[in-house]
């Protein structure tokens, strides 16, 4: 049973960060229209709550977060990461939000210290 809950300590929860995501987000940005001159503030609240609320798990990872906020107005937007790490105990969760007028990206990615 210990070591059962040791793994489950030090494992990235997908479902866990990606409800801490979506939280944050809608928190930032809710129902809001997109402004441009609002984006810096939107995005730095979001991956700083995300941040918060992730420290606030006291699992032993090192967290990135990044934020992408852009327009609807048809352009096109493409992004790709990789990394080299433990399976087993690191990972990544990328949420795309979205409303009427703007498109929000978040991904964390996890490191177990």
């Amino acid at each position: 049973m210990d070591e059962f809950q040791a793994e489950e300590d030090t494992a990235f929860d997908t479902e866990e960060v990606g409800r801490i995501i979506k939280e944050a987000v809608e928190g930032a940005i809710g129902g809001h229209a997109y402004q441009h001159s609002r984006v810096p503030q939107w995005s730095a609240s979001t991956v700083e709550q995300c941040l918060s609320q992730l420290a606030k798990l006291r699992k032993p990872f090192k967290y990135i977060v990044t934020c992408i906020i852009m327009q609807k107005n048809g352009a096109g937007l493409q992004t790709a990461s990789t990394c080299f790490w433990d399976n087993a105990t690191d990972g990544s969760c990328t949420v795309r939000w979205e409303n009427k007028s703007m498109y929000c990206i978040i991904s964390v990615f996890g490191l177990a210290i």
